[in-house]
């Protein structure tokens, strides 16, 4: 019983660890989110897209049939289960420009979540599905 409880508990760590990534290198599409407490589904019309590289993102917007326009950029940190965000461009006027901004994160077979609060206070759940 010693035996198998230990096995368990190996496999148990095991799998914890192969969850966990140091990146989210890859394409990945806004799906949702929830935003103080309202649902809100994907987009219509045009598609959010973001570009992870190893240690920085790009985020664009493509509307149907259109070129993608880049409107975002920035730097993140992944640890354990949190991931931390800083804007380093924007193409509007964005008071999180430099600002650090720390999600919760899950990676759950294709999706990204995100959660956490913007310094504006809001709360935030965001859903992106990894595009192949």
């Amino acid at each position: 019983m010693k035996k198998l409880l230990t096995t368990a508990a190996a496999g148990l760590i095991l799998l914890t660890a192969c969850n966990y990534t140091n990146n989210l290198e890859g394409k990945w599409q806004y799906a949702g989110g929830i935003y103080n407490g309202k649902k809100e589904g994907g987009t219509e019309g045009y598609q959010l897209q973001r570009t992870y590289t190893d240690k920085q993102f790009e985020a664009f917007m493509i509307e149907d049939g259109g070129a993608p326009q880049k409107y975002q950029a920035g730097d993140y940190n992944l640890s354990k289960d949190s991931c931390t965000e800083t804007e380093t461009f924007s193409t509007q006027p964005s008071k999180l420009t430099g600002v650090a901004v720390h999600y919760n994160y899950k990676l759950k077979n294709d999706t990204l979540t995100l959660t956490g609060k913007l310094p504006t206070g809001m709360q935030v759940e965001e859903y992106w599905t990894k595009l192949k």
